[in-house]
This record gives C-alpha cells, structure tokens and sequence, in this order.
C-alpha cells in the first residue's frame, strides 16, 4: 500500500483532467437550472484528492533515492517516444506545492467570482493548469516536457481571455500567446537539434551524457541557447517579458497560479537543463546576462506602476531572474529555495490586492488609501508576503537569497551585490504598494471597504500562517540545518538591504507630510520607467515593423505577379474565345472535313519521317 503512493503517483495530473472534462459540461442550458456553482465544487474536490494523494506519496518519498517509470508510446522509424516519469522527493514535493496552491485559488475564486456565470470554463482550465504543472514536475523527458509547456500557452490564452467581451482582455490573450510562441518555437528548434548530438530526450540520460560529452563547442552552444530561450519565455525573461503584463488582463484568481507557479514551469525545466547548459560557458553567461537584466529592469519598472496586478506581474519577472542568476552560476539549491519561497509569497500577495479589488472595484493605486483601519486582516497578510518574498529574517525568502549571495561572494561578487541592491529595491516596490493602499486617507473608492467574503479571507490567512511556518517546515525537512548563519556577514548585509529599502518605502509612502503619487524631477525617467522602458513602442518600430514591411511587399509580389500571371491567362483564354468565336459557321460537315484533313496531314508527316 505504501509504495502504491509513489507508484501510481502519474494518476495526480488524471484527477484534475477529470474535475475539468466534468466541469467543461456545465453549458449555460445546465447552469440555469443549477448555477454555476456545482462546477467550481467538483474541481475543489478532485485538487483536495491530488493534494491528499501528494501528501501522502511525500512522506514515503522523502529521504529515498529517486526512482523512474517509463511507460512505451509510440515506436516511429526506430525513434522511441515513453512517457517517461522521475520520482523524487523533490518531485513530488513541488506536487504538494502546486496541488495546494491550486486549492488555495480555487476555494478563493468561489469567493471572488460569485458574481460571474462563466464558472465551467474557468475552473476547467485552472484544473488544465494544474494537470499540466504535475505532468510537467513528473516528467524525465524533454520532448514531452515541451509539449506541456505547449499546452500551458495554450491554457494561458484561453484563461486570459475568457472575459473575450472585453476588447482590453482579447488584446492581452492574444499579445501573451504570440509572445510566449516565439519562446516556444525556438525552444523546438533547440529541441529538435538535440536529439542527434545526444540520442536521447530523457533528462536523467541527458544528465549522465553530459557528464561525459565530447562535442562541437559550436554545435551544444547554439543548441542550449535555443534550449534557454523557451525557459525565458515561460518567465517572462528580457525580451519576451510582456506577455506577464499583458495577462493581467485576466480574472485575478487565475493570476495567483500564473505569478506562483506557471511562470516557474520555465524555471523548472531550466534547471532540468543545467548538465547541458554548463557544457556551454557562452550560455551559462547569456543565462546570467538575462537574469540579471530582467531582474533589475523589471523591479526599478515595479516601482512607476499604479495599476497594482501590473506592479506585483513585474516583481515576479525580478524574481525569477534571481532563478537565472541562481542556474546561471550552477546554484541549483538555491533555484529551488528560491521558487518555493517566491510560489507562496507572491500567492500570498495577490490574494490580500484582490480582496481589495473585489470589492473597491480598482486597481489603480493612486485610487486607494486608508484601508488599515477597514482592511487589517488584508493589510497584514500583505506584509506577511511582503516579508516572506524578500529576504527578511526568518522567513523563507531570506534562506533563499542568503543561501545565493553566500555562494556568490567568492566566484560573482558583482553578481551578489546586484542582489543585494534588488532585494533592497524590492523592498521599496511592496512597502510603496502597502503605503498607497493601506496608508494615509481614505479616497473615494475605498470609502466604503469592508473584508470580502470568507471565502477570499480563508485561504489568504492560511497562506499567511504557511508563510509563517516556511522555516519550521524547512527546518523540520532538514533543508535549514545551521540557524547560527542568522548572524553571519551575508545575513547582515542583506538584512541591510532589507532595511534600506523598507524604511526609504516607509518614509516616501507612509508619510502623510509627502505628496502622493509622488513625481520624479525628471519626468522623462518616470515615463521611462512607467512605459516599461518603452519596449512595446520598440518592438513595434523595429521587429513589428519589419515584419510588417515584408508582409507589405509580399502582399504586392502575390496580388500584382502571381495573381497578376493568373489573370492574364486568364483573360487571355477569354479573349481568345470571344473572338474564336465569330470564325465558327455551326456546318458540322466542314468541322469533320477540318478534323480529317488535319489528322491526313499529320499522319503524312509521321508517315515521312519514318522514310
């Protein structure tokens, strides 16, 4: 019985594609006689099943050796395709991570979604979410791991513009999944020139080849830099970076899996993919350059939004470039800390701004104020992910960053102080959301705030209190082992960063003696900034445009040549018979004397050629 937790593990992704084949049937006709509610209630209950069968599965894998499952698919021209499966404690531990986050947002969308009659379509595609994600953590294949990522695209643009009555929505569903394609298609071309160089999709044998590779410099840079760029686009890397805004547009439930765990798939086969990437020197240092890159832009771009999803969307793309940093310079631990500690408290802070936006109906921050005396539970989870997300003692994002920049100082020393100044900035974006929302008076769209639902409150305060607990948990699974670092040199440098940005936060935005929205001197910066270093507006003078210039010349070159030769037989045909015709008589005799006069001649010709 035991083992049967662990072997039948690959049924966790099944149980969540049933919640959505039968939430997927509840058609308007259904839903006026019964509500949408039945929907979302069939979902809840199949993710608790998941959740319980991870559990479960979690206590027997924890502390044994991995294990895989292979299972024969299809057999092609002696190319082997298995779904193939590795089982660690590892793995089924992001399984948990994702099945209770996934519970969490669920029980939280019945709440914030109460209003709206869309609920079939909407929880199935969180459960085709959280089917692929565990498929995903499951999977020991890179050719099947694309094919997920491809689906999630997929579960991205139909999520994202399921409110398609909206045309802001349709725009940000359509703009997220031409984004993430490009990632998608280069991550192919990587994936397909893999195969030949190794023989092998499956990453444990990738793993094992790559220990012993002798290949072309050349040939595994430009494979594992096609490789990288798919795991770019899933987090919503520099360049491919907008699609993370642009989902804003959707249902905020379905954001807080997005921004804690979707966007971390690309992180997760980054990491699967490191025993390649350090064959690569070149691409270990792209890796880093974009991690860095995004990391630092996006946060500094955090800071100029006053749309609050939009501000957060940014701080996950800054976080996950720490990720890049972290595989980049082969900090694989770190990576891992770092995504566990970022999934629950980004989580954390989207569910305390949406109990505000539920019920103020605005996500402009310059809109809010004054909501601590009306909003404390709201307040005070936010500051618990605010704390649990930056690295802030005791919580898990400061294991997270102090167990990155302790490994940084020695070989990247540039690189931890990068973190340490993104940490502290990091700091100042959250305490400027808390102080325009939480601080100073009430304005007149949060006049009248009182706490949601209980069913937006519950799941938000008992994520609060498993942020809380990270490090007991930590603790307990032996993966914190020396609480003594607490007080080592990196901890108090980054405890300082922490107090930099927080109290210059404070000072700017719980001060009531200074003017909000506060405006730089320079207001070009602020556009800057606030335009996302107007990056939309290049894309579309440069790549948009040049795409667009070739389309122009290609629609001319069909219309005028290819049509045009068409249409000239065309008329030609025409023109010939229009004037053929006045040289018929309608005399059949003479149609039979022409045909065989002309076949005479002919075979006279025949006949003298043979002589």
């Amino acid at each position: 019985m035991i083992n049967n937790w662990l072997d039948t593990i690959w049924l966790i992704p099944c149980y969540s594609l049933v919640g959505a084949m039968l939430s997927i049937v509840w058609f308007p006709s259904i839903t006026r006689k019964t509500g949408p509610r039945p929907a979302g209630y069939i979902n809840i209950l199949m993710t608790f099943v998941s959740l319980i069968h991870a559990i479960a599965a979690l206590t027997v894998a924890w502390g044994q050796p991995e294990y895989s499952l292979s299972f024969p698919w299809l057999t092609v021209g002696g190319l082997h395709f298995n779904l193939d499966l590795q089982i660690s404690a590892i793995n089924v531990g992001a399984i948990v991570l994702i099945t209770g986050l996934s519970l969490l947002a669920e029980i939280y969308a019945v709440g914030y979604m109460e209003m709206d009659w869309g609920w079939g379509r909407f929880f199935a595609l969180l459960a085709l979410f959280e089917a692929g994600m565990c498929s995903l953590v499951l999977c020991d294949s890179l050719f099947f791991s694309y094919v997920i990522l491809e689906v999630l695209t997929l579960g991205t643009y139909l999520l994202v513009g399921i409110w398609y009555n909206q045309s802001l929505v349709v725009t940000g569903a359509r703009d997220a999944f031409l984004t993430k394609r490009v990632g998608d298609l280069i991550l192919l071309m990587g994936v397909v020139g893999l195969l030949p160089l190794t023989g092998t999709w499956n990453f444990s044998e990738l793993t094992q080849w790559a220990s012993k590779a002798n290949v072309d410099p050349l040939a595994i840079t430009l494979v594992t830099l096609a490789l990288m760029v798919g795991p770019m686009g899933k987090c919503a890397q520099f360049p491919l970076h907008l699609w993370l805004d642009e989902a804003m547009e959707g249902p905020l439930p379905s954001t807080i899996l997005r921004n804690s765990v979707i966007v971390a798939t690309g992180a997760w086969v980054l990491v699967k993919l490191y025993p390649l990437l350090a064959l690569s020197p070149l691409t270990q240092q792209v890796v880093i350059a974009v991690g860095a890159a995004t990391a630092l832009g996006t946060v500094l771009i955090s800071i100029a939004q006053i749309d609050v999803k939009r501000s957060l969307s940014y701080l996950t793309s800054a976080f996950m470039g720490l990720i890049f940093i972290a595989v980049g310079t082969g900090e694989i631990h770190s990576a891992y800390l770092l995504m566990l500690s970022h999934a629950l408290a980004i989580a954390l802070l989207l569910m305390s701004v949406g109990s505000i936006i539920s019920n103020n109906i605005t996500q402009d921050l310059t809109q809010m104020g004054g909501l601590w005396q009306r909003r404390p539970i709201s307040g005070l989870c936010f500051l618990v992910g605010a704390i649990g997300l930056i690295g802030c003692p005791p919580l898990g994002g400061f294991w997270a960053m102090l167990d990155l920049i302790s490994h940084l100082w020695q070989s990247y020393p540039a690189l931890a102080e990068l973190i340490l100044l993104i940490n502290g900035l990091m700091a100042l974006s959250l305490i400027r959301v808390f102080g325009l929302i939480w601080g100073g008076k009430p304005k007149q769209m949060t006049e009248r705030s009182v706490e949601p639902l209980w069913l937006i409150v519950l799941p938000m305060t008992l994520l609060a209190g498993f942020v809380l607990h990270t490090p007991q948990v930590l603790s307990s699974l032996a993966i914190i082992t020396d609480w003594s670092i607490v007080t080592s040199p990196d901890a108090l440098l980054l405890l300082g960063a922490n107090i930099a940005g927080l109290t210059t936060g404070a000072y700017l935005y719980l001060n009531d003696g200074i003017a909000k929205p506060i405006q730089l001197g320079w207001k070009g910066l602020q556009n800057f900034l606030a335009n996302d270093f107007y990056t939309p507006k290049l894309y579309k003078v440069t790549i948009v445009g040049l795409v667009d210039g070739i389309s122009q010349k290609m629609y001319w070159f069909d219309r005028f040549f290819v049509d045009g030769v068409g249409n000239f037989f065309g008329l030609a045909t025409l023109f010939s018979g229009q004037n053929l015709r006045y040289s018929t008589f309608g005399q059949l005799q003479l149609y039979t004397l022409t045909i065989v006069v002309g076949i005479g001649v002919l075979l006279l010709l025949l006949f003298n050629r043979t002589l």
